[in-house]
C-alpha cells in the first residue's frame, strides 16, 4: 500500500469449487466490518467476488485472498495458481470484451471501483490487487439541493410535525418536544428517563431487534421505523439521527422524526448522477450512474431505488422487482412503485409460468397488450396496466431476480426498451445480490438467536397453559400479526382452539369468535407451512353480511361497535394464513396458525423460522402434557395413601399437619393415621420410612393399611408392630426400615384418657401438662424392618384435662440452620409455651417455629400429631 503503514492483515485460501465465491465474499465482508471500514465493504465484496470467481471457476485453481488495512483504506489481493493466463491491458490493444459476458469482468470492475489496482506475476501465481480509499468526510454541509419553485416542493396534508427526541449515552430519553407529544400521544413527563428502545418498533424481522441501538451509535443515520403511540398502535416514522457531544464530552443522539408519508421533509436529496467520465479520466461506475449516489446501504432501499429509476428511465407508469428463491423456482415480490401492489409484498409467482420464452422469467419478455394474454404477469392483474417489459437479473449465470416496468397504454414497449432495461438490470444485479446475501446473513444470525431464546423459554416451563402462551408471544409480532394454537388431546379427538393472540389486543376477542365459528384446519403431519384460506373467507363473508345489514337498517357503520369489530376482524385475517403442524413423538398434537392482515404475505425465511419454532414448541407442549398426566396420576396415587379423614374422638381434640418434601409430593416417607378400632377404642400412629418420595410412599401405604387391619383383628400394640415388622422384612430388597409410634386411646367418663403407647425407634412423644412442664411420654424401643425377632412392650399414659400429647417425625427435630439443630430440647422448649392452646393452635405454633428456625426450604418430610384433653366447661 505504498508508504502507508499496515495496521492489520487477514488472509484465507479458498478451494476451486463454486461455493468458495460466497465464502470469500463473507470473509472479506466480516474482515472489513470488523475493522470498521463499512464505507468500502460493498465495493470490496463485489470486486473480491469477481476476482475469486476468475480464479476458482474460470482458472480452476485455489484462490488466496489477503486483506491489508491502513489509515488511508484497505488493499485486497487475490492470487490464483495459473500464471500462463494472459493479462489484458488497455494500452496493448487487447479487447476487454463485453461487460455483459459472465466472466472476465473483474479487471473492468477494478478499473471502475478501485482507487488503484494492478496485476503482478510470479513464476507460480498471479496477483490481482485493488485498493479502496476511505471517503473524505468534511465537516459542514452533508448535502444540499437547488432552489426549487414553490410548486415543486414536497406536499404535506397538514402542518408538518417534526418530533425532536434526544437520547443520552445510556439510551434514555432526555428531551421530548411538543410535536413528539402530539404525534405519539406520550407527554414529556411520561417518557423522560425511559429507554428509547421501549417505544421503538424496529422492522419485525429476526436479527434486527438491536438495530435501533446500532443506529443511535452512528454519527449520522437516516431511515424508517415505528414508534408505539400511547394508544398502543405503531406509527411509521422517517427519522434523521445526528450524534453530538456537549461541553463535558458526553455523547447524545438527536432524532428528528416525521410521519413516514412526509419523509421528503427530512430525507437527504440524492446527488445528481456523475458524468460518464470522471476528472481522472476513469470510466464512471455504471451502477452508480443508474442508481445515483450515494447508493442505499440496505436491501429494501436499494430495491425501491431500482424500481423508481427503472420507471423513470422508460417513462413508465409502474415498475416492480422480484427476487428469486434459493432453488430458483419462484419469484418473491420485494419492491414496487406505481402499483396498488405494495399490499402484495412477499407474494410469490413461479419462475416458469408457461411455455415459450415469455413464460419464463429467465428471459427478457415484452407484452404489448396484457388484455390479449390475461394472467401473463400475475402481479399486474386488475391494476389497469396494458403493456409491460420484464428482464432477468443474473449473477454468475444464476437467476437472482426479475425487473419489470409497465404502462397503462398498450404498445408502449418494444425490444429496444427491453435491451435498455436489461442493461440496467446487469448494472445492478451484483449489488442486489450482495445486499440480499447480507440481509440473509443477518436474518440467519437473528434466527439462530431467536431460536436459542425460544428454546430456553420453552424449556423453562412444564405448565401447558404457560407453554401455549409462550408459543403465541414468541410468534406475535416477530413472525406474524396474529396466531392461533390448536391442540389435539388424543388421536380420536378433534382439534381444539386453545389460544389466540393478536398484536392489537382489541382484536383478540373478535378473532377468537371468528375462528371458533369455522372448522379447524386438518391435522396433516406433512412438515412445512400450508396456506389456509378459511379465516379470510369467513372474515369476508362476515364483513359483507354485517355491512349489508347496517346499510339496510340505514345505520352509519361508525355508530355500531359490533360492525366495527367485525370489519376490523375481517381486515386482520384478510391476508395470508398458514398452518404448521405441531408434531411430537411421531404424533400430531396440534397446529400453529399464523396470519397476516389484508393481502399481506409471509417471506419464505419467516416460514422456515416458524417451522423450526413449531418443532421446538411441539416437543415442549408434549412434554408439558406428559408432565401434567404423570403429575395427576402421581397425586391420585399419593392421595390414596393419606387417611380419608380424622375421626371424631369424644372429649379429645386431635390436629394433624403434614408436609411432604419434594415438588409434587403429597405423601413421602412420613405418615400418620387416626382410626377407630372398636367401640370406645381408637388407634393412632405416626411414622417415618427411610427416605422420601414415591419409594418411601410405597412402604407408607403398606404400614398404614397393615396397622388398621391388625388392630381391628384384636391384636395389641406390640403384636401389631411385630407383625408389621415381619411384613416389611418380607419385601426383601424393596424393604426399608421404619420408625413408628403406635398407640391406642380410650377416652374416660371423668374427662381423662388412657393411652397405651409403643415407640419403635421413633422420636419420643412429649406430654405438656397444665403447669407448663414437658416430659417424654414413652421409652425408646427398636425400630422396624431391621431384625427379625422383636420384643416390644406397651406403656400406659393417662392424659388429664388440659394435657397435650405431641407426636412428631424427625423432619421436625432434625431441622437445621448451619451447624444448629432444633433437636428434642428445642422442640420441648417451644411446646412449653403452648399451655392453654387448642390442639390446632399447638400444631400450628410448632410448625411456625420449625419454619422460622431455618431460611432454607425443608429437605425432609414433616408430620405433627397433637392430641389435647379439653378442660371441662363450667356449668
Amino acid at each position: 500500500m505504498g508508504s502507508a503503514v499496515i495496521t492489520a492483515r487477514a488472509a484465507a485460501t479458498f478451494e476451486p469449487v463454486g461455493r468458495s465465491v460466497a465464502t470469500a465474499r463473507a470473509f472479506v465482508r466480516d474482515t472489513l466490518q470488523g475493522w470498521g471500514y463499512n464505507d468500502v465493504v460493498d465495493d470490496a465484496v463485489v470486486l473480491t467476488s469477481e476476482l475469486v470467481t476468475n480464479a476458482v471457476i474460470h482458472a480452476g485453481t485455489a484462490a488466496d485472498v489477503l486483506c491489508l488495512r491502513s489509515a488511508e483504506g484497505v488493499r485486497v489481493e487475490v492470487a490464483d495458481h495459473y500464471p500462463e493466463r494472459e493479462v489484458p491491458l488497455q494500452s496493448s490493444g487487447i479487447d476487454f470484451g463485453s461487460p455483459d459476458r459472465e466472466n472476465g469482468r473483474g479487471l473492468l470492475l477494478c478499473a471502475a471501483l478501485a482507487s488503484r489496482w494492478g496485476v503482478e506475476y510470479s513464476p507460480t501465481r498471479k496477483h490481482v490487487w485493488f485498493q479502496l480509499d476511505l471517503p473524505d468526510r468534511p465537516v459542514g454541509i452533508r448535502s444540499a439541493g437547488p432552489v426549487l419553485p414553490t410548486s415543486l416542493l414536497p406536499v404535506t396534508d397538514q402542518r408538518v410535525r417534526v418530533a425532536v427526541v434526544q437520547i443520552d449515552s445510556t439510551g434514555a430519553i432526555s428531551a421530548w418536544n411538543e410535536d413528539a407529544a402530539h404525534v405519539f400521544g406520550h407527554t414529556a413527563d411520561q417518557v423522560a428517563g425511559k429507554q428509547f428502545t421501549d417505544f421503538v418498533a424496529w422492522p419485525h424481522t429476526p436479527g434486527t431487534s438491536t438495530g435501533i441501538a446500532d443506529a443511535l451509535q452512528l454519527s449520522r443515520w437516516e431511515g424508517s421505523y415505528g414508534i408505539r403511540g400511547a394508544d398502543g398502535r405503531t406509527i411509521a416514522v422517517y427519522a434523521s439521527h445526528l450524534r453530538v457531544r456537549d461541553n463535558d464530552g458526553d455523547p447524545s443522539t438527536v432524532c428528528l422524526l416525521v410521519r413516514d408519508d412526509e419523509r421528503a421533509v427530512l430525507q437527504s436529496p440524492v446527488r445528481a448522477p456523475v458524468s460518464d467520465v470522471s476528472s481522472d479520466n476513469r470510466t464512471a461506475d455504471p451502477f452508480e450512474v443508474f442508481i445515483g449516489s450515494p447508493a442505499p446501504d440496505d436491501l429494501d432501499g436499494l430495491l425501491q431505488r431500482t424500481v423508481e429509476r427503472a420507471r423513470d428511465m422508460l417513462d413508465a407508469d409502474a415498475a416492480f422487482l422480484l427476487l428469486a428463491t434459493d432453488d430458483e423456482t419462484e419469484l418473491e415480490v420485494r419492491a414496487t412503485t406505481g402499483l396498488p401492489s405494495a399490499r402484495q409484498r412477499f407474494a410469490r409467482v413461479p419462475v416458469e409460468a408457461g411455455t415459450g420464452r415469455y413464460g419464463s422469467a429467465r428471459m427478457p419478455a415484452v407484452h404489448e397488450d396484457l388484455t390479449a394474454v390475461p394472467g401473463a404477469v400475475p402481479l399486474l392483474t386488475d391494476t389497469g396496466m396494458r403493456s409491460v417489459v420484464t428482464v432477468p437479473l443474473k449473477v454468475e449465470g444464476r437467476l437472482t431476480g426479475s425487473l419489470g416496468v409497465a404502462a397503462e397504454n398498450a404498445g408502449r414497449y418494444s425490444n429496444e426498451e427491453a435491451l435498455r432495461l436489461q442493461f440496467a438490470a446487469d448494472r445492478i444485479a451484483l449489488a442486489v445480490e450482495s445486499a440480499r446475501l447480507g440481509e440473509l446473513e443477518r436474518l440467519r444470525r437473528g434466527s439462530l438467536s431467536f431460536l436459542v431464546e425460544a428454546s430456553d423459554l420453552l424449556a423453562g416451563t412444564l405448565d401447558r397453559d404457560q407453554t401455549l402462551a409462550l408459543m403465541a408471544q414468541m410468534t406475535v409480532p416477530t413472525l406474524a400479526t396474529w396466531c392461533a394454537v390448536y391442540t389435539i388431546a388424543d388421536q380420536s379427538s378433534d382439534p381444539y382452539l386453545s389460544y389466540v393472540l393478536h398484536e392489537d389486543e382489541d382484536l383478540i376477542d373478535g378473532l377468537k369468535a371468528l375462528l371458533s365459528k369455522i372448522s379447524p384446519p386438518d391435522p396433516v403431519p406433512t412438515p412445512g407451512a400450508r396456506v389456509w384460506s378459511a379465516p379470510a373467507e369467513a372474515g369476508h363473508r362476515a364483513a359483507v353480511s354485517t355491512s349489508t345489514r347496517a346499510l339496510a337498517a340505514d345505520a352509519p357503520l361508525s355508530m355500531s361497535t359490533a360492525t366495527r369489530t367485525t370489519l376490523a376482524t375481517a381486515q386482520a385475517v384478510g391476508g395470508e394464513t398458514v398452518v404448521l403442524p405441531l408434531v411430537a413423538r411421531n404424533r400430531v398434537i396440534g397446529m400453529l396458525t399464523l396470519g397476516k392482515p389484508s393481502d399481506d404475505h409471509f417471506r419464505q425465511e419467516i416460514l422456515e423460522l416458524a417451522e423450526d419454532l413449531s418443532r421446538r414448541a411441539a416437543l415442549a407442549l408434549d412434554n408439558a402434557r406428559l408432565y401434567s398426566e404423570r403429575m395427576a396420576i402421581s397425586q391420585s396415587l399419593q392421595r390414596s395413601l393419606l387417611p380419608p379423614g380424622l375421626p371424631d374422638v369424644p372429649n379429645v381434640e386431635i390436629e394433624v399437619i403434614y408436609r411432604a418434601a419434594g415438588e409434587g409430593n403429597e405423601v413421602g416417607g412420613d405418615f400418620y393415621d387416626v382410626f377407630p378400632i372398636s367401640d370406645g377404642a381408637y388407634g393412632f400412629a405416626i411414622g417415618d420410612v427411610c427416605g422420601t418420595g414415591p419409594e418411601a410412599a410405597a412402604v407408607t401405604g403398606l404400614a398404614r393399611h397393615a396397622l388398621r387391619l391388625l388392630a381391628r383383628e384384636g391384636f395389641g400394640g406390640p403384636a401389631v408392630l411385630e407383625r408389621l415388622n415381619a411384613a416389611i422384612l418380607d419385601e426383601g430388597a424393596r424393604s426399608r426400615f421404619l420408625t413408628l409410634l403406635y398407640g391406642e386411646l380410650w377416652p374416660r367418663e371423668d374427662g381423662s384418657a388412657l393411652l397405651k403407647v409403643v415407640c419403635a425407634g421413633h422420636p419420643l412423644p412429649l406430654r405438656l401438662r397444665q403447669d407448663g412442664s414437658v416430659v417424654p411420654a414413652a421409652e425408646p424401643q427398636p425400630l422396624l424392618g431391621v431384625i427379625d425377632d422383636l420384643e416390644l412392650y406397651a406403656e400406659e399414659v393417662v392424659l388429664d384435662p388440659g394435657d397435650v400429647l405431641l407426636c412428631v417425625t424427625d423432619g421436625i427435630t432434625e431441622r437445621r440452620e448451619g451447624s444448629r439443630m432444633l433437636g428434642d430440647d428445642g422442640l420441648a422448649e417451644v411446646l412449653s409455651t403452648c399451655t392453654g392452646l387448642t390442639a390446632g393452635a399447638v400444631a400450628a405454633r410448632i410448625l411456625r417455629a420449625v419454619e422460622r428456625f431455618a431460611a432454607e426450604p425443608a429437605s425432609d418430610d414433616m408430620a405433627i400429631l397433637a392430641m389435647r384433653i379439653p378442660e371441662p366447661q363450667p356449668q
